[in-house]
């Protein structure tokens, strides 16, 4: 929410600023995003001199720019609101109902590892995108600030961090925890990801085959142009980084992963360069997938995957998503966690059945795959040729049922039924009969109505 500064509380607490280290560290950021933007032509073009004095200046202004903005910049709670003031030319405040606080997230990038820093982002239910996120604190500060926040938003008194409700909302006492994204989840261990079955996971993966293949077609051109300038080099290295880039980029968010079960919550820990602790709360648990991918399926490991109501989707970077589950697992560490968020759900005694076999002129290859079912707590649906995927959806989460038939459906008398969910992509189970898909949305629907009720 954001607007003009509205009127404070008399006896409303005073502002409070971000740490003194927050524009050094906005400034390093902004010199990485510099660099990274201006090209390797530019740096032939200009030299190593003028390029210095180019990223130099631009860096410098950067930091100024984040001083002038951290001065601005300040926080306080007002009854059950977090208020956030900034802007510099156009000075705004965001004013964050806290009984519509979901999480509080702990977030340390490497700079903020360094300076013994920490980020405080807010998940809100409803919100477009991560709220008000807080950068920086010192981790003791983000601590207590994360702690009071949930506090109030799960209705204690302002500042109380202790009792059940406390241990609900994922709050522990204070000065019990001053490195929240350095120590181990709170409450009980489920399982912990070893760092080796992570890095061959990354391994057994398309772009980590594919990369012999880019290295040498590079490699090539530039024997045949007969060039091995430093652009030529450097930009063969920004090539083979733009194919690591994901599998890279998945084990350092997954690093030293760890999955805790307390109360009613998941608390999850990864992160090697960034650390993060994550809160999920399961009663918005939405869709759990699971994933089989192809090179996986010889080793027998699997991936889960969560879809959680209330948590931001429009970011463009998706690791600040809570879905992950388990980066990389076997199936018995997988049906574990499983029936964890859905208890009574086994993975390997779900009721599916195939589509007719009429549907193998519409998906010749992947129609034997095909599967739908339902559970006594869940819908389940199989996908996937060689990416095998099974999404489960409680019958309480769905928000409505589709039946829908394309033109080649409908000659064939096949339909596909669609399952919505507050989080988005939901279920569907392609190509069912037509009467049999007009029963299963019936059955469907009654059954999350009753669940509703039940709850």
């Amino acid at each position: 929410m954001a607007g003009g500064p509205g009127p404070v509380a008399a006896d409303a607490e005073p502002r409070q600023r971000l740490h003194p280290l927050s524009p050094v560290l906005q400034g390093a950021k902004s010199l990485v995003v510099v660099i990274a933007g201006l090209s390797w032509s530019t740096l032939s073009r200009v030299g190593f001199g003028w390029f210095a004095v180019l990223v130099a200046v631009l860096a410098l202004g950067a930091t100024v720019l984040a001083v002038v903005s951290w001065y601005n910049t300040g926080y306080h709670i007002v009854g059950r609101e977090l208020r956030v003031h900034e802007g510099l030319l156009w000075r705004r405040t965001r004013a964050i109902p806290l009984e519509r606080l979901q999480a509080v997230e702990v977030v340390r990038p490497l700079l903020a590892q360094l300076t013994g820093l920490a980020e405080l982002r807010l998940e809100v239910v409803g919100g477009g995108k991560t709220e008000a996120p807080l950068a920086y604190l010192s981790v003791a500060d983000a601590a207590r600030l994360r702690h009071r926040l949930l506090a109030v938003a799960a209705g204690l008194p302002d500042g109380a961090t202790t009792g059940p409700a406390a241990q609900a909302t994922g709050v522990t006492p204070p000065g019990g925890d001053t490195g929240p994204a350095d120590r181990e989840p709170t409450g009980r261990p489920l399982h912990a990801v070893t760092n080796t079955d992570l890095l061959v996971s990354q391994l057994l993966t398309p772009q980590a085959f594919l990369l012999p293949v880019g290295v040498a077609f590079v490699v090539a051109q530039f024997l045949s142009e007969g060039s091995w300038s430093f652009i030529a080099v450097a930009s063969t290295l920004t090539a083979m980084a733009g194919v690591l880039l994901q599998p890279v980029r998945r084990v350092l968010d997954d690093w030293n992963f760890r999955l805790a079960r307390e109360s009613d919550r998941l608390r999850i820990h990864n992160g090697l360069l960034e650390t993060r602790v994550q809160t999920v709360p399961l009663e918005r648990v939405q869709t759990v997938g699971v994933t089989w991918p192809l090179l996986w399926r010889m080793k027998g490991w699997l991936r889960l995957r969560l879809e959680v109501a209330g948590y931001s989707g429009g970011e463009a970077d998706d690791r600040n998503r809570p879905d992950r589950l388990l980066p990389v697992g076997d199936l018995t560490a997988g049906a574990a966690i499983v029936d964890e968020v859905l208890p009574g759900v086994a993975l390997t005694a779900l009721p599916l059945t195939p589509p007719p076999g009429r549907a193998r002129w519409l998906r010749p290859l992947s129609a034997r795959v095909l599967g739908a079912g339902l559970h006594e707590r869940v819908f389940a649906v199989r996908s996937g040729l060689l990416t095998r995927q099974l999404t489960l959806v409680p019958y309480a989460r769905m928000q409505s049922v589709r039946v829908v038939q394309g033109p080649a459906q409908r000659r064939l008398r096949l339909a596909t039924v669609h399952v919505d969910t507050a989080g988005g992509s939901g279920a569907a189970a392609h190509d069912r009969d037509l009467a049999q898909a007009w029963a299963l949305a019936a059955e469907l629907t009654a059954r999350a109505h009753a669940a509703r009720r039940a709850r």
